[in-house]
Parts: structure tokens; sequence; C-alpha cells
């Protein structure tokens, strides 16, 4: 063999070694790389994690029961339910929700047309302490703290003696995130409702939108 033979052959080798080096460096990149990724999608989804849970609403309140048998657990998904209408006393802003069977029937014209409405209707009352906006170009009050959650469920059977309809008052504490029942009479809401028993004892119509 001469000598550019031998030279052509080492340049060749040179070259195999050269491109199975950058593949194997490649190969070590993408590994590398896919590792990190995996660990920042990890790191992602633990943080995630934490800011749900902490910002997230205390689950045990689905397990509170009043002493005139209204159970928080009836209520599930009242967060998402659609808004009746809204109120504001000097203490508190007030967002009134229904659930869809009791939506469906105003909807139908009740209480309006002389008609009561059905049994599992459930209505919900959220209640917050206010403040200035200290964002918007105008004066405007919004939403602070969160306090309290008063609900009305009908079963005609369940509750014969109040109109067919059962109240609760449930109690929030912002610094513990915890929901407690009010320990006021089962009936108090009942006495406050009967001003507007012609209208099924509801305040509040399905407002125009």
């Amino acid at each position: 063999m001469d000598s550019k033979s031998k030279l052509t052959i080492a340049i060749a080798a040179a070259a195999l070694a050269v491109l199975g080096a950058t593949v194997i460096y490649a190969q070590d990149l993408a590994a590398n790389l896919t590792t990190a990724h995996a660990q920042a999608h990890a790191q992602a989804h633990a943080t995630y994690s934490t800011i749900y849970q902490a910002s997230a609403p205390a689950k045990d309140k689905y397990s509170l029961t009043t002493s005139s048998g209204i159970a928080f657990a009836d209520f599930k998904g009242y967060e998402d339910w659609s808004v009746v209408s809204s109120a504001r006393t000097d203490e508190v802003l007030k967002v009134i929700v229904a659930n869809p069977a009791m939506i469906n029937a105003y909807k139908a014209g009740v209480p309006l047309n002389g008609q009561p409405f059905p049994d599992g209707s459930r209505i919900a009352k959220l209640q917050w302490k206010f403040k200035k906006s200290t964002e918007a170009p105008f004066a405007v009050d919004v939403p602070s703290v969160f306090t309290q959650v008063f609900f009305m469920e009908k079963d005609s059977k369940k509750f014969p003696k109040s109109g067919g309809w059962g109240y609760a008052l449930f109690n929030y504490d912002a610094p513990s995130d915890k929901f407690t029942a009010d320990p006021s009479p089962a009936d108090c809401g009942n006495t406050c409702h009967t001003a507007v028993k012609v209208k099924d004892y509801i305040f509040h119509p399905y407002q125009t939108r």
C-alpha cells in the first residue's frame, strides 16, 4: 500500500471517529434535555399543585350539617350555579345563585305565575365584606373577605311547617379556611321570609340580563 492510500485511510478513519463522537454527543445531549424537560415538568406540576391546594376552598365543608337537617353536601357545586340577583347592605355584598332546577323554574315564570318552586330547588346567598377598589379609575366597591353562605332548600316533606323550605347559614373564617354551621334557630330564616310568602318565600326575582 502506497503512502497516498495510507493517508486516505487515515483521513477516513479520523472522519468516522469524529462522526461517531458527534453522534454520541448528540445522543447524550438529547438524553440530558429529555431528563431536564421531565424534571422541569415535574417541578411545574408540583408548584401548581401547591398553589392550587393553597387557594382551594376547605374540603371538609361538605361534611357539615345544621341542626335543621340541611347538609352542606346537598349544595355541592353551588360555586358554579347561575346568578339570580345581587344585593348590598352597609356591611356586605351579596350574590344570589340557584341550582339548575330552580333556574328553570324561574325561567318558566315561577313564582310570579302563582306557582311554587318545585322540590329540589336550591338557592344560595354568598356574602363578602367589601372595600373600595384601588385600581378602577372610578369609585366602586369590590368584594374583599368572604364571610358567609346562606342556603335554602325546597323539600315539602322534610320542611312542611315552613312552606316547604329549609334554611341554613354557614360562617366562613378566612384565616383558617374553615366553614362552620351557624347555631341560629332553624326557623329564623322562615320568620324573615314570611314577608314574601306570596312569592313562595323568595325575595329575589331572576334579574333581566
